[in-house]
């Protein structure tokens, strides 16, 4: 099992001496794939996934192997990372938020770059949001302390398909996406640009804004947080010319190298800037690969299941955090998540935390000093929480307890019975508990029989359920909130008919 961090004074105080040690303040660049499987990465074992540049920060970096997001699907994944709180929290639950809803991201909820804006730093979120778009862009990242904005407001499929151009000469996309509304925006902070979005050229455009916003921030002495949550991998996928039918791993492979790319291109200009040793890149995903889609949709390597389930494939990710320097290359097996990113950035910037319940701990021992971790637990919400149901699992230390199991359409078409829709809620009393440390692929569960030490084991986790749910109060659901055809994002909202004349 795990150990705690060691919290004595001279624990804390080589943190504080570490912080004085910063020349300036640290910058951040916090990468977030779009489900990516534990499985996807070369850096994790794929034999044809090329990924120099992620690969790169693996390597001289530090490789997380118990490294988790908090939900299975995209919008309450996101909502946890940039807040460090469960999403049943803030409201980002059952599912994702569309086009047309009526709700987002709860402004009274603070983001990491709300966190950071007060010491100065310059903000800056590119790629997909997904955490609402509202009445005249009320949750916009521009609304919830970014400076700047480049992107698509929700997921790329949430448009027609026949707008959206994958690979030269004009094959369209092989899949099927939303219908019967409006084509895919590309926005510029508040304001829509594009509408189609032309997807050939986007990934250029995010590469171009990232690395201006980066060069921009260095000559004006600013320390800055770029955020650049990609749409890369989701279903369908896309590439430019650049690494179009390239990828010995097919149109998966394409899109993956086309964001591999812009990582390449951000780290060179953090190193023509200066800024390379002083700047903490982290990369993660948000939920683990949509199964549903085989070739087309990822892989969670050893892992049971994926997208949309609460079994490790779906909520285990790759976790690699790069600062030369600051970071001695390896590979930890303590036990972290998204929801630590913001406490840790705020540590290392000497921002004050929101005066909130947080979920998240600071992992900075872990990244300085290959530490102990300080969080002991993890807890695994479906994609629809309930007060009723609460969490579906819980880790604690290497061992994993299932209270509920259930398949997900995303996580369709495996050999493995338990990951499809079919496999319906099951309840589990006592629960089945897993040995991750020997069993990652969730085959086996321990037996209690005999066992007084799993028994005792058992009672520790149930006493930490207890307790983690006497904490938890679920906020007003903002997806249930509804939705309103008027909200869509048009470039030109008195037009008609709508929606095929929203186009400019």
């Amino acid at each position: 099992m795990q150990r705690k961090m060691d919290q004595t004074p001279f624990a804390f105080l080589s943190v504080l001496l570490f912080s004085s040690c910063l020349a300036s303040p640290p910058n951040f660049v916090l990468l977030f794939a779009d489900d990516l499987g534990f499985g996807d990465l070369g850096c994790y074992g794929h034999p044809s996934s090329l990924t120099p540049n992620l690969d790169r920060l693996a390597a001289e970096g530090l490789r997380f192997t118990d490294f988790y997001c908090t939900s299975p699907v995209c919008s309450p994944s996101r909502a946890s990372l940039l807040t460090g709180r469960y999403q049943t929290r803030s409201g980002i639950y059952p599912g994702v938020l569309y086009p047309d809803s009526i709700g987002g991201l709860p402004l009274n909820e603070t983001t990491i770059a709300e966190v950071l804006k007060p010491l100065g730093y310059v903000t800056a979120a590119v790629g997909k949001w997904h955490l609402g778009y509202g009445a005249n862009g009320t949750y916009l990242p521009t609304r919830q302390g970014f400076d700047q904005y480049l992107g698509i407001p929700y997921s790329h499929d949430m448009g027609p398909c026949h707008n959206l151009t994958c690979f030269p000469p004009d094959v369209k996309c092989v899949g099927f996406c939303d219908i019967g509304t409006v084509t895919v925006p590309l926005m510029h902070n508040e304001l829509i640009t594009q509408q189609p979005v032309h997807f050939l050229d986007l990934e250029r455009a995010y590469s171009d804004f990232a690395t201006d916003f980066i060069a921009a921030s260095a000559q004006k002495k600013q320390p800055f947080f770029l955020y650049y949550p990609t749409h890369h991998t989701h279903y369908p996928q896309y590439a430019g010319p650049e690494t179009a039918y390239l990828s010995p791993r097919g149109r998966y492979g394409d899109a993956l190298m086309e964001f591999d790319s812009t990582v390449g291109n951000i780290l060179s200009t953090l190193e023509k800037t200066g800024q390379i040793n002083n700047t903490l890149v982290f990369f993660t995903s948000d939920n683990g690969p949509e199964l549903m889609r085989m070739s087309r949709g990822g892989n969670s390597g050893l892992l049971k299941c994926g997208k949309g389930t609460t079994y490790e494939g779906g909520m285990r990710e790759p976790g690699i955090a790069f600062w030369p320097g600051t970071i001695t290359p390896g590979v930890t097996h303590e036990l972290a998540s998204t929801l630590d990113i913001l406490p840790t950035f705020a540590g290392l910037a000497g921002a004050k935390l929101p005066q909130v319940q947080l979920d998240g701990v600071d992992m900075t021992d872990i990244l300085v000093k290959h530490g102990m971790s300080k969080r002991e637990s993890m807890m695994f919400y479906p994609t629809d929480p309930s007060e009723k149901y609460s969490m579906f699992a819980l880790r604690f230390g290497t061992y994993k307890a299932h209270f509920y199991t259930r398949g997900a359409t995303h996580s369709g078409t495996t050999p493995d019975r338990d990951c499809d829709v079919f496999a319906l809620l099951k309840t589990h009393n006592p629960p089945l508990i897993f040995d991750l440390d020997s069993d990652p692929s969730e085959n086996y569960p321990l037996s209690l029989v005999g066992r007084p030490d799993l028994q005792s084991l058992l009672a520790k986790i149930l006493k930490v359920k207890a307790q983690f749910e006497a904490s938890m109060v679920f906020g007003e659901s903002q997806i249930r909130r509804g939705a309103d055809p008027a909200l869509v994002p048009c470039c030109n909202p008195q037009c008609s008919p709508k929606p095929s004349c929203c186009q400019c």
